[in-house]
């Protein structure tokens, strides 16, 4: 099987727009996208982003929205009109709040793409059995990335362990967004199901999430930290 190409997104893990943008300094917005958590997002609010924007950078908005329909889909707007690349919910919360979501940024004609999370990286069955699912972590993911898929979004946060799965059920164009990607030999930290960027590309995601080994690396640009890129657009969303 041929690599595909992917886009890279950063997680920025950051306490502050300070730091947050020490680190973007050091990287290329033509080469990556960034993406802020609820950590970064608590501390410093939609100037962050503003301030990421101004830089060049587009931002994966990483909140995991889940609550009824109608406030989610508010909330989503709200993160739209920040003029965020992304955004994501989390798929658990049912087909209706996803497809509310939906309705609402094909009504305000926004351009930001609106993906679910699925099962998080950090679970395995026995967690899921805690939340009464006795389930294994596949299992889950395949389920609610299927739904996620006929809610009308446009990809699903997963596990690379998944993706080749996920790409098989759910065709070419839908987008898988895989965070735990770890070079071989790296610290696995807090992610469960980890993967190298080279499998991740090969079993099919199509936006890869790093972290540490590109922001805690003294030269976060070099090739073994960004393989295979695909070209990030021009023109913003914003």
């Amino acid at each position: 099987m041929e690599l595909r190409f992917v886009s890279i997104i950063v997680a920025l893990d950051a306490k502050s727009q300070y730091d947050a943008l020490a680190i973007a300094d050091q990287l290329d917005p033509s080469l990556c996208r960034l993406k802020v958590g609820k950590e970064l997002f608590t501390h410093e609010g939609p100037l962050v982003v503003k301030a990421l924007h101004d830089k060049g950078f587009e931002v994966f908005l990483d909140l995991k929205f889940h609550d009824i329909p109608n406030t989610t889909a508010q909330a989503v707007c709200a993160a739209a009109d920040l003029g965020v690349w992304m955004v994501n919910v989390h798929a658990s919360g049912g087909r209706r709040m996803m497809e509310t979501c939906v309705e609402r940024l094909k009504a305000g004609n926004y351009k930001t793409q609106l993906i679910a999370v699925t099962v998080l990286t950090s679970m395995e069955r026995e967690d899921l059995r805690d939340i009464g699912l006795d389930i294994e972590p596949f299992e889950q993911v395949k389920r609610l990335a299927k739904l996620t898929q006929q809610s009308g979004l446009d990809g699903v946060v997963c596990s690379a362990q998944e993706a080749k799965m996920l790409r098989q059920d759910l065709g070419a164009e839908f987008a898988l967004v895989t965070p735990g990607i770890r070079p071989a030999g790296a610290n696995a930290d807090d992610q469960k199901r980890i993967v190298t960027p080279k499998q991740a590309m090969l079993d099919g995601s199509t936006h890869l999430v790093i972290g540490r080994p590109i922001t805690q690396s003294e030269h976060p640009m070099q090739p073994e930290h960004l393989p295979q890129l695909a070209p990030i657009p021009t023109e913003q969303n914003h």
